[in-house]
């Protein structure tokens, strides 16, 4: 096992069976409906978090780890022999995730950690939590698994589909008018990240053609190279995936089958259900 260990939040939305195989920590995304507080990837996930939500008619409040979660993460690792720590957080252009990451380094001085910001979210920040394993395993120090993790960034591209605009309505983030002409016009946003944020790129008509689209910004973003990873996004729509995934194989090349991955909690709740996308790591020159 490597002397250094590799940490992350739930918003890498890293599966769980990945995670562990790989030994990565995943500090959970706080969830908040009113004074109850439910832990990404312990005690809610996107079915549940829909439920309550489609019951309560009300969307619940995120918010980054505590200090203290990241603290106890870090003691964990160090007691199981951890010479240094390489913590990987989502995007902080739009979470308070890094910054609790860097406070919690006060509460355990004892540990060598240094944290970073992926400026990426989802199995964007996932892969580069794989990468900095991979290279920790081969024996590299602590800038070389940064510099390893950020060089697979500049390869990464997300594009996705949302179903729906309900719960970007419910936000506040578009309005109730707008999203119902949406909905009655079967209009549906594409996504990309840029700049660290999930922002509407396009809006295309009906989902089969929104799909369509996600996989031709795919391919243009790759521009020729295989991918070489593959990571399916989705929220509650394993099947869709599965749909989408086999139309993405059919134009993309890649070195091994894709990893279906569900959006998270954290992360989900600002796209509803329903939402399809893909993350591709373009093979490296």
């Amino acid at each position: 096992m490597s002397s250094i260990a590799i940490i992350t939040d739930t918003d890498a939305s890293l599966p769980n069976e990945v995670a562990r195989e790989h030994g990565i920590v995943q500090v959970p995304i706080n969830i908040h409906f009113g004074a109850q507080t439910y832990q990404t990837g312990v005690d809610i996930d996107d079915r549940a978090l829909f439920e309550r939500v489609d019951r309560d008619r009300a969307l619940p409040t995120t918010s980054a780890p505590t200090p203290g979660q990241f603290a106890a993460a870090y003691r964990a690792a160090a007691e199981r022999g951890c010479e240094a720590i390489v913590c990987f957080c989502v995007s902080s252009a739009i979470s308070a995730t890094y910054t609790a990451a860097e406070h919690a380094k006060a509460l355990v001085p004892e540990c060598d950690v240094t944290v970073v910001d992926s400026c990426s979210i989802s199995m964007g920040q996932g892969y580069m939590a794989l990468e900095a394993v991979k290279a920790a395993g081969a024996g590299a120090g602590v800038d070389e698994i940064i510099a390893r993790a950020e060089a697979v960034r500049e390869r990464t591209y997300l594009y996705a589909a949302l179903d729906t605009l309900k719960y970007l309505a419910m936000s506040g983030r578009v309005g109730h008018l707008a999203a119902g002409m949406a909905s009655l016009l079967a209009i549906k946003p594409v996504l990309t990240l840029r700049d660290g944020k999930l922002e509407m790129l396009e809006k295309v008509r009906t989902l089969r053609k929104a799909w369509h689209r996600v996989i031709d910004l795919t391919v243009e973003s790759l521009d020729g190279r295989p991918a070489e990873q593959l990571a399916i996004l989705h929220v509650n729509a394993v099947d869709a995936a599965h749909d989408f995934a086999a139309h993405l194989c059919e134009v993309i090349a890649c070195a091994q089958p894709p990893m279906f991955a569900d959006f998270s909690a954290g992360l989900s709740v600002h796209t509803g259900p329903g939402m399809v996308g893909v993350v591709a790591v373009a093979a490296g020159g």
